[in-house]
């Protein structure tokens, strides 16, 4: 959203939208919450996080939004827009190789991260929907992980994880369960919010630096063209 009526409205039905997607799905709920994920975009340094360098990355307004509603068992039911739904017992938090390369395997990858750091994570039920396009190099993978991790934090942990620290569990189920060998650079830049200077040479605790930056200030802006291309298949490469 950038503060203006217009953009304001629009994010209030998209809202309203979900929650009523989310009521079709698993029925009316007395409580239930609303988070958000942004995707990224790279503004200096694409990729140079994997040979421990430095970045200019910033969030976007396109995010990945979840209403979510918890359980008081161990089980979690997310539904996103479009795709079948995942189900997971948070009981076993082991690597299931059948996951690997799924959504199913990120939402247990940020759980077990998070009960190796003393938290237990709850179940819940969501339904989320996603603005940032999948395989269209904004971190659409990042912002699900992020969103995923900080539901955790804020309902079982206070909120106590900093953002580098939730950048790091998204990064370990990208790496370890899903499959894939992704740096730090998106999911911190997802977990910081803004505009952010990244120093990963040491990457068990990186320099993340905040910047406040108005681009129009200086006459420049960011735009993102939809070339119906997708780097989905480039994991291996």
């Amino acid at each position: 959203l950038d503060g203006s009526d217009a953009s304001l409205e629009k994010g209030r039905e998209r809202a309203v939208r979900v929650v009523r997607a989310f009521e079709a799905e698993f029925g009316a709920r007395p409580e239930a919450a609303l988070f958000s994920g942004p995707g990224r975009t790279e503004i200096g340094g694409n990729h140079t996080d994997h040979q421990h360098g430095c970045v200019l990355a910033a969030a976007i307004q396109l995010d990945v939004v979840a209403v979510v509603s918890f359980r008081t068992d161990r089980k979690l039911r997310l539904q996103s827009e479009g795709y079948p739904m995942d189900t997971i017992d948070l009981s076993r938090l082991e690597a299931q190789p059948s996951e690997q390369g799924t959504s199913a395997a990120l939402i247990r990858g940020i759980a077990a991260k998070l009960a190796q750091n003393g938290v237990q994570p709850s179940g819940f039920d969501a339904y989320t929907t996603s603005a940032v396009l999948t395989g269209s190099g904004l971190s659409s993978s990042a912002a699900f992980e992020i969103l995923l991790g900080t539901i955790f934090n804020e309902h079982d942990n206070d909120g106590a994880m900093t953002p580098v620290a939730l950048a790091q569990a998204g990064q370990y189920a990208e790496n370890i369960y899903y499959g894939k060998q992704s740096g730090l650079m998106d999911q911190t830049a997802c977990a910081s919010g803004g505009v952010v200077y990244g120093d990963f040479q040491d990457t068990a605790s990186p320099k993340v630096t905040a910047h406040a930056v108005d681009f129009a200030r200086y006459g420049y802006a960011i735009f993102i063209t939809d070339t119906k291309g997708s780097h989905a298949d480039l994991t291996d490469d």
